[in-house]
């Protein structure tokens, strides 16, 4: 069983959400990830103290793992991971309305494909900018991202959040996400009024004589 340690976060960024841990004994520093703390409603601040169980990476660099806040305990037993079946679901749900919508001829095909085409494009947007986060490059801007769930992605971007988690503890990202979510989500239920309907239409007519 591995010895836990004590250590004061000496160095922490929130927006990518890693930091160090100095311990209060001598030793080097030693790096932790938001998800190496069990309780996600407190965020990680510097100069807290912490304990910590002293791990690796894949590269072998020492990391902090299982982190508690004083006054935690870790978790004896991990929680259902139901956030991702939901996800899941939600999205399937959605598209599978899509495709009911277009055989019943309410919305075009290319519409459908515009969705799976955008979710699987946002999901690889997630994945390349959590890929970024851990190696410490370039990173993709939020704006973006929730450009691509404007578009039609968010289905995507929903399992990615969960599948990666990858942006799904920020609340700041997540309120604008939904936002994004019943915007595009209205445009859909608006297309299928004959008002929507017929601009729609009229859109592809004119998008074909140009």
């Amino acid at each position: 069983m591995n010895m836990r340690r004590k250590g004061k976060i000496t160095s922490w960024n929130d927006e990518k959400g890693f930091g160090f841990i100095t311990p209060l004994t001598d030793g080097n520093r030693v790096f932790v990830h938001i998800k190496a703390f069990g309780s996600r409603r407190r965020r990680p601040e510097i100069d807290q103290t912490v304990t910590y169980t002293l791990s690796a990476d894949k590269q072998g660099r020492p990391c902090a793992i299982k982190a508690t806040f004083p006054g935690n305990r870790l978790p004896r037993n991990p929680k259902p991971k139901t956030g991702l079946l939901s996800a899941f679901g939600v999205a399937v749900s959605f598209l599978v309305l899509v495709g009911i919508s277009v055989l019943t001829s309410k919305v075009p095909l290319w519409l459908l494909a515009t969705y799976l085409f955008a979710s699987l494009f946002t999901f690889a947007m997630y994945a390349v900018d959590k890929l970024a986060a851990k190696n410490r490059g370039w990173r993709t801007q939020e704006s973006a991202l929730h450009l691509l769930s404007l578009a039609g992605g968010w289905p995507g971007a929903l399992v990615a959040q969960q599948k990666l988690r990858h942006k799904s503890r920020k609340r700041s990202f997540r309120a604008v996400f939904w936002v994004t979510v019943l915007l595009n989500c209205g445009t859909f239920v608006w297309l299928l009024t004959p008002t929507g309907s017929s601009a729609l239409q009229s859109l592809v007519s004119l998008l074909r004589w140009s």
